[in-house]
């Protein structure tokens, strides 16, 4: 793994990304329920998509400077979709938790296992996998265009990435909806 991380430079900023994400998550909600600095804890909450713009960032001066595509730079520009698709909700996740654990919240409302608000959620959730896949894709799109001469490497992602929405609709949403009429 360290070879790996020592070898490709965007796999360690991917890394490094989703470390920065977790720190400056675990660091917001420090600042806002220990230290009682709100408007700190929004500002460091509200800097975390600027992760995301050093990955994108990262993976264009790589392909710029003439480093041949690999998927490593597809999985940069997927991470970065899933990243902007699903961090609010995850930063509303570790919000709502750490507020329990240490600031006497109420305690974190589980998403029931049948009914209508299960398939709510499902449908919330492909939305955001929707999101990340459209989000990625024009970033793919985007790199391709600019930096790769048209390399087809990263559209192979584009169709992964909507093969993945296809079955994530089937497995969530419509299989709940599918076990409603059993």
């Amino acid at each position: 793994m360290l070879e790996l991380l020592r070898d490709n430079p965007i796999a360690a900023v991917i890394v490094l990304c989703e470390v920065g994400l977790w720190v400056m998550v675990g660091a917001g909600l420090v600042l806002r329920y220990l230290m009682r600095s709100r408007r700190t804890s929004t500002v460091v909450l509200a800097a975390i998509p600027l992760l995301d713009l050093v990955l994108v960032v990262a993976v264009a001066l790589d392909l710029n400077r003439g480093t041949p595509v690999s998927s490593i730079h597809g999985l940069g520009a997927v991470y970065l979709g899933f990243s902007v698709a699903f961090g609010p909700a995850l930063v509303r996740w570790a919000d709502v938790r750490f507020a329990h654990r240490f600031a006497g919240g109420p305690r974190p409302v589980k998403v029931p296992k049948h009914g209508p608000e299960r398939r709510r959620h499902l449908w919330r959730e492909w939305y955001r996998v929707v999101n990340a896949a459209a989000i990625a894709s024009v970033t793919l799109l985007g790199l391709a265009w600019l930096f790769t001469n048209g390399d087809q490497h990263l559209y192979g992602y584009i169709q992964g990435l909507w093969m993945l929405v296809g079955i994530w609709l089937v497995a969530g949403p419509l299989w709940e909806l599918g076990k409603r009429s059993e």
